[in-house]
Order: structure tokens, then sequence, then C-alpha cells
């Protein structure tokens, strides 16, 4: 190898958590070991922290909730629809107005940027495993997963709540409870099925048009010089499909079938941003919208206080439209719609862009938060409802509560997934 071909080797290297040197000092049963756990091939330092920042909020998320200032009384008619446990299983009588502000800027972008980021690895995937082992690799890594955290972990989740809402703490009179319910409540765990219905039809596109990650990948070729272009051409197509579905469906419409359970309003908009991130991720992970060097991260200091404007003027429009009565629909729909787009994509790139200028060498704490990311995505709702139950009437401040159950939930969830990938089954799976 000469000198300028192992420079190319080394620079190609630069995101990953292992450099090219460190991955082949490991003895041969570490390396197996570690390409298991992380799949070095498909993971770099800034893309990994921010899926594990973007998780952290999932658990900051869960855990706040139950102190939302407008979070509805437990419901008595627990079994009844509307089900308002399912967002809010547990309800405090301590309420912290910040925390509403919290949770509802989490809410505009979040989960889009999670689909957003786990499409980065599908194109990758699909060209180095083919269609049917990628569908059939998705089936365990997801659908495993999401099973048993639809039949296992949510009905253990939720019991707390049906004990709040007064129901029989007998458990076979809990369970005869859940089974009858319209519909199977999974949590979080709605999108892991989401994600892998998305790469199914990713998994088909690709058998009868092998090259249309590439073709997508060009769309965002220049995204290194240009970004704001390409950023607006996703708002626009989001915002297309976004109010289509809000037309269709009406606001903040959930559809469910057993344990499938989805908020149809926006499955349009997390299908543009997961195919979106296919594309990005075809054309390069550490070129394009993603270099480290480009335009996007280079100007962070811009795209920060540009979300936070983009959610303020979406806040105060949907006060204005409260106030009006959302009269008349045909102007305040569109409008909101349009904001929404708008502020979540301002929103998600601002974080990319952050992470992207400032996380690009392996630290040890971030490191095993990235490694254990989707099992705290997994088992963390347990930990944030039952603990939520606990501080019922604890006399401490909604302030105090939250921050109690937040890092508690982090912690042993993190403790939690540890120790089940000390399991090398398991962790081929989380």
């Amino acid at each position: 190898m000469g000198k300028d071909d192992g420079a190319k080797k080394e620079r190609c290297t630069v995101g990953r958590h292992l450099t090219f040197k460190d991955e082949v000092a490991l003895p041969p049963p570490a390396r197996a070991r570690e390409t298991a756990e992380s799949d070095i091939s498909e993971r770099n330092i800034p893309i990994g922290y921010l899926r594990a920042f973007v998780t952290v909020l999932v658990v900051a998320h869960h855990s706040l909730i139950a102190y939302h200032p407008d979070a509805p009384a437990p419901s008595a008619a627990w079994s009844l629809p509307p089900l308002f446990w399912g967002a809010f299983p547990i309800v405090d009588h301590e309420r912290v107005p910040g925390f509403g502000l919290l949770i509802g800027f989490n809410d505009i972008f979040f989960m889009s940027l999670m689909f957003f980021i786990s499409g980065l690895f599908v194109w990758q995937s699909l060209t180095r495993k083919g269609t049917f082992a990628f569908v059939r690799d998705r089936l365990v890594r997801l659908g495993l997963p999401f099973a048993i955290a639809a039949s296992l972990l949510a009905p253990l989740a939720y019991y707390p709540s049906y004990l709040q809402s007064g129901g029989n703490p007998d458990f076979a009179a809990y369970f005869q409870t859940w089974i009858n319910l319209p519909n199977w409540p999974a949590g979080p765990a709605w999108f892991v099925w989401l994600l892998l219905a998305f790469g199914i039809v990713a998994a088909f596109i690709h058998a009868i048009a092998p090259r249309f990650g590439e073709a997508l990948g060009r769309l965002s070729s220049s995204a290194d010089r240009k970004p704001a272009a390409y950023i607006r051409g996703l708002i626009l197509i989001s915002a297309i499909g976004y109010l289509a579905m809000n037309f269709y469906l009406g606001y903040d419409a959930w559809v469910a079938w057993g344990p499938f359970t989805v908020q149809a309003g926006r499955i349009l908009h997390y299908a543009v941003y997961f195919f979106a991130g296919i594309g990005v991720g075809a054309y390069g992970l550490d070129r394009g919208l993603l270099d480290s060097s480009g335009k996007l991260a280079r100007r962070w200091w811009l795209w920060l206080p540009s979300a936070m404007v983009g959610f303020g003027a979406l806040a105060a429009a949907f006060i204005a439209a409260i106030g009006a009565k959302f009269q008349p629909l045909v102007v305040w729909q569109p409008m909101l719609c349009a904001l929404f787009a708008i502020s979540c994509a301002v929103t998600s790139f601002a974080f990319v862009a952050f992470f992207l200028r400032f996380f690009k060498r392996p630290r040890p704490v971030f490191d095993s938060l990235s490694r254990n990311a989707y099992g705290i995505y997994l088992t963390h709702y347990v930990f944030a409802v039952w603990l939520q139950f606990a501080l019922l009437k604890a006399p401490l401040t909604g302030i105090e509560k939250g921050g109690i159950v937040f890092a508690t939930a982090l912690i042993l969830s993190w403790a939690t997934t540890a120790l089940l990938r000390s399991f090398p089954l398991i962790a081929r799976v989380i």
C-alpha cells in the first residue's frame, strides 16, 4: 500500500468509533464482538452520538409528561376510548409549565430526526447484504424487539396507569382488561414497527429499482455547499405529505390495529425523512450534507437560533389558532402544517450541524451511551412510568419529581441494556 492509499484509508475511517489501526489491533474474538455490536462499517462518531442524544430526549419526554401542565385527569374508564392513558399513563397533581414547552419542542422534531438517522444506514445494508438478507436482518433486529416490547414491556409499563385509574390490583383482572382493550398499545415501540415497515418498503423498491438510493443520493450531492437548498426541498415535500394526511385524517389522528399504532397524520412526513436519510447515506456518511467541513457544520451557530425562531413562530401560530377556534380551517391548517414542517427541519438539521461540528473524536461515556441507545429506547418506558407512579404521593415539586424520574430511568435503562448486551445473542439484536 502506497503512502497516498494509506492516507486515504485513514481518512475513510475518521468518523468511525474505531480507527482502521484500532480495528486491526484487536484480537479476533474482540474484533468480531465489536463488529457485531456496533456494525462499524455503518457508524460514525457524530451520527452515533446524535442518535444517542435523541434517545436521551425520548427518555426525558416520557419522564416529564406526567407533569405536563395540560395533562388530562386520570381516566376512571381506563379501558374505554379515548385512551388518554396511552399518551399520559401517569398524571401527577404537580404540574410544571416549563415541561410543557420542552415536551412540545421535542414533539416537533425528535421522531422525524430518528427516522432520518435510521435511514442513513439503509443503503449500505441493502447493497452489502442484498434484498432478502436485509429484510431477514430487519425482522430480527426490529421485529423481534417489537414483539417483546409490545407483548411484555408495554403491559408491564401500563399496569401503574391501570392502578391509578382505580383498576382492580389483581393481575388476572388487569390481564382480562388488557386483552379486551380496543387496541393493544405498544408504547414507544410504535417507532420500531414503523421503521421495520419503511425498511421493507425500501427493500421492495430496491428489488425492482436497484439504484434508487443512488438517485436519491444525487439530490444531496451539493448539500455540502448548499445545505439550505436541500433543506428547503425537504421542507416542501414533507409539508405536502403532512398537509395531505391532516386534511384527510385530522390533526393528531392516531390509527391502530392490534399493537400497531401510529400517529397517522405524520406517516408521510416520517417516510419523507426516512427516505431522505437513505439518499444522504447513499451519497456518503462523510460527504454532502454530512461533510464535517461543509457549510451546514460550519454554520451551526446560525442554525441553532433559527430553530428557536421556527419553534416560536409555530407556537405563536398555534396559540392564535386556538383563540380563533381554528376558523377558518382552510387558512389555519395549511399555515400550521407549513410551520410544523419548517420548524421540524430547521431544528433537526441544527442538531445535525452541531454534532458534525463538535463531536469528531470518541469519548468513552458517549461511546457507551451510543452502543446502548437502542436498548435504552426499548426499556426506559417501564422504568419511567413506574417511577412516576411511585412518586405520586411524595412531598416533592414537579421539577424535583421530573428530575428524579428522568435521571433514574436513564441510568436504570442504560444499566439494564448494558447487562443484557453482555450476552452475545442479545448483543447481536440490540
